[in-house]
């Protein structure tokens, strides 16, 4: 089928017909890469400057760690981590994704201006967050997770994968649209790394194109990731060669967003595999 080729962001309209990037800014004591690393809205707010300079197309802002084990946080902690930074970014007309699980959280990060939210639990955890973005006109991403962050690594067996994350995901797009979502709005994200063993992150993106059915644009999320680690034993600050592989193969199996930490590496790194697969398309015409 057709690939879809615009996410619909608050009226306005991102065309994925190109590598779209989400530069990570995990705003957290906690995160398995970053954690901590931007304790102050001054640190954050020139982090997320350096990430647009370098390539990048929106921020995608975290409160609450979603790290294997990771402790849950409430609706007041996550908002004092990221409110003051969300404010900074719509200052600086620069483009924020809110990463949470939350209602509460997503309905003030878009009074803040947030243009999209990022849900990593596919609309399980609270619903009602797709009315939230519903209502704003906003972008959503939908990502499949079995359990929950503190759980999520207990249980790695899928009888058949790639069938099981299709059908998640598939349920959480129906549940958006029965809140009010339109189809544009929405975006689905695998999740890698999510409820997923070493090996069946690798499945997963060497079967993206399995999910092109769902009608929808899909992110991929594999930077610095433990399936990197592990697949090639390296510690969590020596995984951007792997984190570029990861991506350009998911470019190829038919991936358009990517939220990765290394911005300029990556963004790089897929603008020249877009633009051998452009320049193929000319020649076979």
């Amino acid at each position: 089928m057709a690939e879809p080729e615009r996410w619909t962001l608050r009226g306005t309209e991102v065309h994925v017909d190109r590598p779209i990037l989400l530069g990570v800014l995990n705003l957290t004591p906690d995160s398995f890469s970053d954690g901590g690393r931007y304790p102050d809205t001054a640190t954050a707010l020139s982090r997320a400057e350096e990430m647009m300079e370098s390539g990048a197309d929106l921020i995608d802002v975290g409160g609450e760690s979603t790290r294997p084990g990771a402790r849950a946080v409430d609706a007041a902690e996550e908002w004092t981590r990221i409110g003051p930074v969300l404010r900074g970014l719509a200052e600086r007309r620069i483009p924020a994704c809110v990463d949470t699980m939350k209602a509460a959280v997503a309905e003030r990060a878009i009074d803040e201006g947030a243009v999209a939210l990022n849900d990593v639990s596919g609309l399980n955890h609270d619903p009602a967050l797709a009315e939230v973005a519903a209502k704003a006109g906003a972008g959503l991403i939908l990502m499949h997770m079995r359990g929950t962050p503190g759980t999520m690594q207990t249980d790695l067996q899928y009888a058949d994968l790639m069938s099981e994350v299709a059908d998640g995901l598939r349920r959480s797009t129906q549940i958006a649209g029965e809140r009010g979502c339109r189809p544009e709005q929405l975006v689905v994200d695998p999740g890698i790394g999510f409820g997923k063993s070493a090996e069946g992150s690798l499945a997963l993106i060497g079967g993206l194109d399995r999910l092109l059915d769902l009608g929808r644009p899909i992110l991929v999320g594999p930077s610095r990731k433990s399936f990197i680690g592990k697949t090639l034993d390296l510690p969590v600050d020596e995984r951007l060669e792997g984190t570029i592989a990861a991506c350009v193969t998911a470019l190829e199996r038919g991936a358009r967003l990517f939220r990765v930490h290394d911005v300029r590496a990556v963004r790089r790194a897929l603008d020249l595999a877009w633009a051998i697969r452009k320049a193929a398309e000319v020649h076979r015409s």
